[in-house]
């Protein structure tokens, strides 16, 4: 469930190097590198805890000699003017710090925000809440386990990790029963594979051919119920495509697994924290 340090570390430092390439010069010009500081960081408005270890690596990457206290842990929810975790060393590498930790920490406590939210819109029903590979470039891993701080799930990581034959595939197959066919002879039995539909019929044939899950993509409320009905039993449900908050407790209520949310990771908002630096050290 943790964010291991040789998974994030590169991660860091690239983000370290792109700020901070030969150093902080508005620091190092006003600061002594004897001072030391003392800050914290303070939720300017509520959310979802995520990202508080990635923080505390920031500074070990920096500078080893920094001590990082961690007040509120990843997946706890919080409320403006909680203060989440506190810093202490050099003033310099606190400043050198500051701007990488807090996007990270934003960023990845957005995403696990928004996720509670839909994760709560659906408490009751049974149905899990997915993310998607709608990811930004390299910070996959941060934001699948930001999802799963607000209470969601993870679909499939990378491309390597399952089969999910979807309408891009079909055009170049040329049928659901094939493709299923071909990835079956692939993957064995023990292989997980989910067909992406967008009417009955092509259900029907999905579950004639084997798939082991269907997802619904894109199809309207009252088109997906009775295949959600004929579907119960026989395989697992995915519904996809334009899940926004309004929608997706009606979805969850049809009775589906499972429910695919791009915007987790793709139109979150950041949360407004901040690093306040305070007197005595």
């Amino acid at each position: 469930m943790k964010l291991r340090p040789s998974d994030i570390d590169p991660t860091i430092d690239a983000a370290l190097k792109e700020d901070i390439p030969s150093g902080d010069l508005t620091s190092e010009c006003l600061l002594s590198a004897a001072s030391r500081s003392r800050a914290v960081f303070l939720a300017k408005e509520a959310g979802v805890l995520a990202g508080i270890d990635v923080a505390r690596r920031v500074f070990e990457r920096i500078d080893p000699g920094v001590r990082f206290f961690v007040l509120f842990r990843d997946g706890r929810a919080f409320e403006a003017g909680d203060i989440l975790g506190e810093v202490r060393g050099p003033s310099i590498s606190l400043l050198k710090g500051e701007r990488t930790a807090l996007n990270f920490l934003q960023r990845m406590s957005g995403i696990a925000t928004r996720t509670r939210r839909f994760v709560e819109a659906v408490a009751g029903t049974g149905a899990k809440i997915l993310d998607t590979r709608k990811t930004t470039p390299t910070l996959r891993r941060f934001e699948k386990y930001a999802v799963r701080m607000g209470g969601g799930e993870n679909h499939r990581s990378n491309l390597s990790e399952m089969v999910l034959i979807k309408d891009n595939h079909l055009t170049l197959v040329g049928g659901i029963s094939e493709a299923v066919q071909r990835a079956r002879k692939r993957v064995g039995r023990q292989g997980m594979i989910e067909v992406e539909v967008g009417d009955f019929e092509a259900a029907r044939e999905a579950v004639a051919s084997g798939a082991d899950r269907i997802m619904l993509d894109n199809m309207p409320l009252n088109r997906m119920k009775p295949v959600v009905r004929w579907l119960k039993g026989r395989v697992p449900v995915e519904v996809s495509g334009k899940v926004d908050l309004e929608r997706v407790k009606r979805i969850a209520e049809l009775g589906v697994e499972y429910i695919s949310v791009g915007s987790l990771t793709h139109s979150f908002r950041s949360v407004d924290i901040s690093l306040e630096f305070k007197e005595g050290r």
